[in-house]
């Protein structure tokens, strides 16, 4: 018997079998668009989410290279590495960092305040960061801590060179010293993330900071979902910094130093005419910058420092700024003659006073010089003579002259810290103070009072450009055997101006009438050009007896001088704050320092040819010399 199929039932069938082909049809819709996503994923954005996914499985840690060293231009070591160790901890071994701090403190003193401090910063950086616990290690702490491993787990110790400085107080400020990073400066280079690592703050430290430096290294490791080391992979070893040969010579300095240890405040600097090489910058009082590797562990000398009566910090020689006095004559003269305002045979009158409308400026002699042309006028300083050609001049022609001569100026030289001093002129007074220029104001610039202010380092610069009649520019870092010797251009001026005011400054020291003819050395051996000054320091000075004041209110005594005559090799500035008048005071003392540099004749040696970073003489030296104490 044949059963006839229920219409219902065939309804059913129909409707199932269009909902089962369009669940496939979304089902293999579905499936399409994970496949294509997937092949997406993995195969053309493979580049891309593969590093992503290596960056979160593998860590990688910069390690540090070993800082250059700073050497005298002999090859005496100034600056180089000790090396020293330190205890570090890494949280994400440790687990319980304050558990393991405390146990720590057992074995190596560490304070309350310090272990909170340390649990507080590992609070906030990744946990595979290192973080030091402490500097400096003895062998006994070291072997301390190896004994109590099992029971300090992340802790480890690990060589951590420490910076020294040798002949420390003679070349502090030209060395200068490294420190903690400020986090202004930690994104420029991931090496300065690194725990512990230091930079340079001041001097050539600072000044050939990327030299010195080196190159990081690269550690990576792979590590697990929680970020704990799993096993190291690739290691790449860093690259030393590379020495830095100074042009100092660190025997001359300390003789300087010592020959200018009787003032209270005092700087020098030689330069060398031809190269403009700084074989001395002497700056009264000094440092030692070992006083400041770790302030935490000397703090009494670091608050020494900072707060010194004398600033016994700041680089007298080239952040010092004073008004130059009378050695700015010389600018004054060559501005006027670039001008055409005078001619050298032109006489002056200097009755003692020089009126200028309602003003009055007086000369330094109250009763005058009478009838001077240019060579009696700079040979007795006659400042109405100046205030005269300076009138003529004008602020703007006189403002380029000194600019051209090295002065409001700073130079890429190899020191960091560097301060240009002031060149005033209309636009930057209106600048500074919302006021115009006043007649009388550049009275007083053309004898350098007023505004103006220089550096020591300056007019050295002035002096070697004026004896070489070259645009010498002055460097602390010697140029390796292959750079070519400097090729400086003239400096702007006439030839005869130029030669007339060398055979002034001659006049200066050996004519009778100079005022400089202390700087004359006693036995005659060589010749010095020079040129006095005195910068006074407020109207009580110009009034009263020197001697009659309080030290500070004292005027400072310059000196600027170069010899030989005949070959110009060495040139000279001096300046001794509140030191009185510059031909009584600063002036010998130029003889004494220039009588000790021609004796030893720096420049008739041989110097530092300077070695690689990676040569066995590179650790030998370092050993070799003593600090001093």
């Amino acid at each position: 018997m044949m059963f006839q199929s229920d219409p219902d039932d065939a309804a059913q069938r129909r409707q199932f079998t269009r909902r089962a082909f369009l669940l496939g049809g979304v089902q293999a819709a579905v499936g399409t668009a994970i496949a294509a996503r997937l092949w997406h994923l993995q195969v053309e954005e493979h580049g891309r989410y593969g590093l992503l996914a290596d960056e979160n499985r593998i860590n990688v840690q910069f390690v540090a290279p070993e800082r250059g060293r700073v050497l005298d231009r002999f090859g005496i070591v100034l600056a180089a590495n000790r090396e020293g160790y330190r205890a570090v901890l890494v949280p994400s071994l440790a687990r319980d960092v304050k558990g393991v701090l405390s146990r720590f403190a057992k074995v190596v003193p560490l304070s309350a305040d310090e272990q909170e401090r340390l649990v507080q910063r590992a609070a906030r950086q990744s946990p595979n960061v290192p973080l030091i616990i402490v500097q400096d290690l003895t062998f006994e702490q070291i072997s301390a801590v190896g004994v109590h491993a099992p029971h300090l787990p992340g802790v480890a110790t690990e060589a951590a060179p420490t910076r020294v400085y040798f002949h420390g107080k003679t070349v502090g400020h030209i060395v200068g010293y490294t420190g903690a990073i400020e986090r202004i400066a930690m994104d420029d280079d991931p090496i300065l993330r690194l725990p512990g690592m230091k930079t340079g703050r001041s001097g050539i430290e600072r000044g050939r900071e990327a030299a010195l430096r080196g190159t990081a290294g690269v550690v990576q490791s792979e590590v697990d979902s929680r970020g704990r080391i799993v096993r190291h992979l690739d290691r790449v070893e860093p690259a030393s910094g590379h020495d830095v040969v100074s042009t100092i010579d660190t025997e001359l300095q300390r003789t300087v130093l010592t020959t200018l240890s009787s003032f209270r405040r005092a700087a020098a600097v030689v330069l060398d005419i031809e190269t403009g090489e700084v074989l001395v910058s002497a700056s009264i009082p000094t440092f030692d910058p070992n006083d400041l590797i770790n302030g935490r562990a000397n703090p009494r000398g670091w608050q020494r420092l900072k707060t010194g009566l004398d600033d016994p910090m700041t680089n007298r020689a080239t952040r010092g700024v004073y008004p130059p006095g009378s050695t700015f004559k010389m600018v004054t003269a060559l501005a006027a003659a670039e001008a055409g305002v005078i001619d050298l045979k032109e006489k002056i009158t200097c009755d003692g006073t020089f009126e200028y409308f309602d003003k009055t400026f007086r000369c330094w002699k109250r009763s005058g010089h009478g009838a001077c042309d240019f060579h009696s006028a700079m040979k007795q300083s006659c400042d109405c003579y100046f205030y005269e050609i300076v009138r003529r001049t004008g602020i703007d022609a006189f403002a380029a002259m000194a600019r051209k001569l090295g002065f409001g100026q700073t130079y890429d030289c190899g020191l960091a810290g560097l301060k240009g001093g002031l060149v005033p002129d209309p636009d930057w007074k209106r600048g500074r103070f919302g006021k115009g220029w006043l007649g009388g104001e550049t009275i007083l610039a053309g004898i350098g009072q007023g505004y103006v202010l220089a550096t020591p380092l300056q007019l050295a610069i002035m002096t070697a450009r004026l004896a070489s009649g070259k645009s010498v520019t002055p460097t602390f870092v010697r140029r390796s055997t292959q750079e070519v010797a400097p090729a400086f251009a003239p400096i702007p001026g006439k030839p005869e101006w130029i030669t007339a005011i060398r055979r002034a400054l001659a006049a200066v020291v050996n004519e009778s009438g100079g005022t400089g003819a202390k700087a004359k050395p006693e036995d005659g051996s060589f010749t010095v050009a020079g040129k006095t000054g005195t910068s006074q320091v407020g109207r009580a000075s110009s009034e009263t007896a020197q001697l009659d004041l309080p030290w500070e209110l004292r005027d400072h005594a310059l000196f600027v001088c170069y010899a030989p005559i005949d070959k110009p090799r060495y040139a000279v500035s001096v300046i001794i704050e509140h030191g009185g008048g510059g031909g009584a005071t600063a002036a010998p003392l130029a003889r004494d320092i220039l009588e000790k540099v021609i004796a030893r004749d720096p420049l008739g040696k041989s110097a530092w040819p300077g070695v690689s970073p990676a040569s066995p003489v590179r650790r030998a030296a370092a050993t070799d010399v003593k600090r001093e104490s």
